[in-house]
């Protein structure tokens, strides 16, 4: 112990201090005795070996201060409190040493106090900042309270005169501390105001490259925190703020008016009385004459916020009403502008009265009671909305349909009543009948809906100029119906009338158009998707709206009329099931729906081929493979047969699609075992044999059914998958498929939107593209160098599908390795093929690897190339990639230069403006 203390005092060796503590945790020697061995060291006549002996205690107690005892503890106090009286040199470790103390656990009662004492007695000096963090004691607040103003007099004391942003910052959160934790101010209030106030407003920047990391924000919230933290200070800031509003600053003003709007939070109305007058004028006055949008913002919220504080005050039988005196000037200054022939400050005043009112329910109805503010004004406010609802401005409509919605908290029938005169078309015009839906159903049911319902179904003998308008308002009409389905009630009488639409136009009682019909059906979606899930909207749904499109859709579809009809009910019912299968969980209706659509699309008997009956499949596909894999489907070994057997023998494509993806939806489902491995591959085999036979009429239908199943497997990871994708390799080099498979890659790459989805509850586990990519590139890359030339554009395609459809990151990541067939499939003809190698490529050029700058010569010559394309959407991705090149390293790309300016002039002049900003863009960087 004496050589450490030796070594560092009189060696200058810091590293023994921590020796030196580990002596003490190790119990080798207890603090007291390092005290001892200090002896000489505390005593010697020179200051700085003093300071050095004491900086080693103080560093052996900010490790070991958890195992002294309360009598230990004691001592060192003592020892301290005596050496602030020494040399100014010792005070630093001094502090440091008092600092570790306060952590103590065994501190005792009243050292706190005792030391706070001798700080403020015997430390006379501004300190810097590496040694006041030890100045105050922060961590015995509740104990310092007993000195109570003393206290408050020594911090003032302490902080007076401090200049350093690093020691405010820390006299600040001290300074919050003692107003927030409730310190007896007592006859220094006003003093610890204007030690504090006298920094406000902070007009602190700081230097560049500031170590310290003290802000200007951080200062003026702290700050902010201080003043406004007791209503003690309202006396004294209330003045201030009225007086910094005054400045010229704006940095003055913004941040009087928001720490105004911060105390005010904390005061009382008796606090505010005096000041009431003042701060309106200040505030009226930023709001009417300033030029900053900021000021005039903060100026209205503080207004809100004062309006506020006085809404809650308690009124006495003899106590002004200082809501009511406030509000008097309020009016009196805004009212008149809102009448004179000058216009100017007519936005402003409304603005002061609007801030006003919203500061509470009771700043807002002061002048009318217990009334509504707009009872007296419902008609003309009314009117006024409507108005504005039907001018041209779309700004003026959206405003129109926000108040509309805000009123009718108000006077919800009589809007309802008359929200017909909506032009339902807008976006805005729908969110706000949803919205007035929601609040009174009732209204609606009774007052829109039949009105509705008549425009729709009115006269449909017109002009041919009236013809027009009277679709226009239908499809508004129709718009409205699907916007107000949010409730069950509504839904419950809206859908019936869209349905009526539907069979109308099936029976042609009623001439809807196509487009009308197809809306429709997207209005039933649209209600699929927002409206309520309750057991009432499930029975809705199970009893009335399954029921009758299904049977819509199969009369429609067996009878063969309306074909353009079907087909759109076909899309969206397919859509519509998926979204109310899983509301409805019912297995009754779907085993009837399933029995029923089995026995109409496969009949025991087909007399030829009856697409008719077969494009029914659509609708199969809706109901089936949008069930959660607990739901049972029936009649699932028939029903996958019958499916296989029309995806490979019809002919007609919408249906044999259909058949497909069906078949792959609830393979994808099926539990894994035998009874799985052993129908895909029978499936398997049958597609096989059709697709080798090169004279077979149904390769296509083969081909569409094998794709299908093999995502279905790659979605789920299911071994069988790898013999299907090797098939689809090898059809690469197929004379007539070889194109159709280089598609494929992409339908197994991208997301389905009606099966094989998470939606539908498909089994789809992760980052099964990064899986497809890593085990079949080299087999792209190996097929592409061994097929013959006319084959190749099929490997590129199908490279270009996999590798777009890859997240960004492994593109980067991956590409080099697959440069050369890039720059390739930039030659190929197919502008598809051309454009989605372009869009990998871009990424890639932002941080290009060293392969691709070697490819420098022939990736320019190629995209010059692609500047002249046909395809203006290939034109400005290459002009991009152009673009980016030239960020490469400045010996590498100016070869090229004069060669890519020569070819950037002609799109200089495209006919397109797109494709011209690209090239000026790239031109100025080369």
């Amino acid at each position: 112990m004496l050589s450490l203390v030796e070594e560092y005092v009189s060696g200058l060796q810091d590293s023994k201090a921590k020796d030196t503590a580990k002596g003490v945790k190790d119990g080798e020697f207890t603090v007291l005795q390092l005290v001892e061995a200090l002896g000489l060291s505390l005593t010697s006549s020179q200051p700085h070996t003093r300071a050095r002996g004491v900086q080693l205690l103080s560093e052996v107690l900010q490790e070991c201060y958890g195992g002294l005892t309360e009598r230990e503890v004691e001592v060192l106090i003592a020892f301290y409190e005596n050496r602030l009286k020494d040399h100014y040199v010792i005070t630093p470790p001094v502090l440091q040493g008092l600092r570790a103390l306060t952590k103590c656990t065994a501190l005792p009662p009243g050292s706190a106090v005792s030391m706070l004492r001798s700080l403020f007695q015997d430390v006379h000096v501004q300190l810097s900042y590496r040694k006041q963090n030890c100045v105050f004691l922060c961590d015995s607040f509740t104990e310092l309270k007993g000195l109570g103003a003393d206290f408050v007099f020594g911090f003032v004391q302490s902080m007076d005169g401090e200049r350093d942003p690093r020691n405010l910052l820390l006299a600040f959160q001290i300074a919050k501390s003692i107003v927030h934790r409730g310190y007896d101010l007592g006859k220094f209030t006003e003093e610890l105001f204007e030690v504090t106030s006298c920094y406000f407003p902070i007009d602190f920047s700081p230097p560049p490259n500031d170590p310290h990391g003290i802000t200007r924000e951080e200062l003026i919230l702290t700050l902010r925190d201080v003043l406004a933290g007791t209503p003690q200070f309202a006396e004294f800031l209330l003045p201030l703020i009225i007086e910094k509003l005054d400045s010229d600053v704006q940095s003055a003003k913004l941040d009087s008016l928001q720490t105004l709007t911060a105390c005010v939070s904390q005061y009382e109305h008796k606090d505010l009385a005096e000041f009431l007058e003042g701060l309106w004028a200040s505030l009226r006055r930023e709001v009417f004459q300033t030029s900053s949008e900021k000021i005039e913002s903060a100026g209205l919220a503080a207004l809100t916020a004062l309006t506020s504080c006085l809404s809650r005050s308690v009124l006495n039988s003899d106590s002004e009403d200082s809501l009511c005196i406030f509000l008097d000037l309020v009016l009196k200054d805004c009212k008149h502008h809102l009448c004179e022939p000058d216009l100017k400050l007519v936005w402003p005043s409304a603005k002061l009265l609007q801030a006003a009112c919203s500061a509470s329910n009771r700043a807002s109805v002061v002048k009318y009671e217990p009334e509504s503010v707009f009872g007296a004004f419902r008609s003309s406010l009314c009117s006024i909305v409507f108005s504005a609802v039907t001018e041209t401005n779309a700004s003026l409509q959206i405003t129109a349909s926000s108040v509309l919605t805000s009123l009718a908290q108000q006077t919800g029938e009589m809007i309802c009543g008359t929200h017909s005169r909506f032009r339902f078309g807008q976006k805005f015009s729908s969110d706000c009948a949803g919205a007035l839906a929601e609040l009174h159903p009732a209204a609606f049911i009774t007052k829109l809906i039949p009105r509705l319902k008549k425009e729709m179904f009115s006269d449909n003998n017109r002009e041919a100029s009236e013809q027009q308008s009277h679709h226009a308002l239908r499809q508004r009409c129709l718009s409205a119906l699907a916007a107000v389905s949010i409730q069950p009630s509504v839904v419950q009488e809206s859908t019936p009338v869209l349905l009526e639409v539907l069979s109308s136009a099936h029976t042609g009682s009623v001439g809807f158009s196509v487009e009308e019909v197809v809306l429709t059906c997207s209005s039933l979606q649209r209600i699929a998707e927002q409206v309520q899930d309750t057991e009432e909207t499930g029975r809705c749904f199970h009893d009335i709206i399954i029921p009758r499109l299904l049977s819509l859709a199969l009369q429609a579809g067996l009878q063969g009329d309306h074909l353009d009809i079907v087909t759109n009910l076909h899309k969206n019912f397919s859509y519509y099931l998926y979204l109310t299968a899983y509301i409805l969980y019912l297995k009754s209706v779907l085993s009837e729906n399933v029995f029923l659509l089995i026995h109409i699309m496969f009949p025991q008997k087909q007399k030829g081929d009856s697409w008719s009956q077969s494009q029914m499949v659509c609708l199969l596909m809706g109901c089936v493979c949008s069930l959660p894999r607990s739901v049972e489907v029936p009649q699932m070994d028939q029903l996958l047969l019958q499916l296989e057997e029309l995806s490979c023998t019809c002919s007609h494509p919408p249906s044999y699609t259909s058949a497909a993806k069906c078949f792959a939806g609830l393979v994808n489902k099926r539990a894994p075992g035998d009874s799985l491995d052993s129908l895909i591959q029978s499936t398997m085999k049958r597609v096989y044999s059709v697709l080798d036979s090169e004279s077979s009429s149904v390769r296509t239908q083969a081909f569409t059914l094998m794709i299908w199943v093999a995502r279905a497997l790659l979605l789920r990871y299911h071994p069988l998958c790898t013999a299907l994708i090797d098939k689809l390799f090898s059809l690469l080099d197929d004379a007539d498929l070889g194109p159709m498979a280089a598609d494929g890659f992409s339908l197994l790459m991208s997301d389905s939107s009606d099966v094989l989805n998470r939606s539908c509850h498909a089994d789809v586990r992760i980052m099964y593209r990064q899986r497809f990519f890593s085990e079949n590139s080299a087999k792209l890359v190996q097929g592409f160098n061994a097929a013959p030339q006319e084959k190749k554009p099929n490997y590129l395609k199908a490279l270009s599908n996999i590798v777009n459809k890859l997240p960004k990151q492994v593109q980067v990541t991956e590409l080099p390795a697959l440069l050369s067939l890039l720059l390739e499939a930039l030659s190929c003809p197919d502008q598809g093929v051309q454009l989605s190698t372009l869009s990998c490529l871009e990424p890639v050029l932002i941080d290009p690897p060293a392969a691709l700058i070697q490819q420098l010569e022939a990736l320019v010559n190629r995209l010059l190339a692609l500047t002249s394309s046909r395809a203006m959407n290939v034109r400005i991705v290459s002009l991009r990639c152009i673009h980016a090149v030239s960020r490469f390293p400045v010996h590498e790309v100016l070869p090229f230069r004069a060669r890519v300016l020569r070819a950037l002039a002609r799109p200089l002049d495209d006919k397109k403006r797109l494709v011209r900003d690209e090239a000026v863009q790239a031109r100025s960087e080369w």
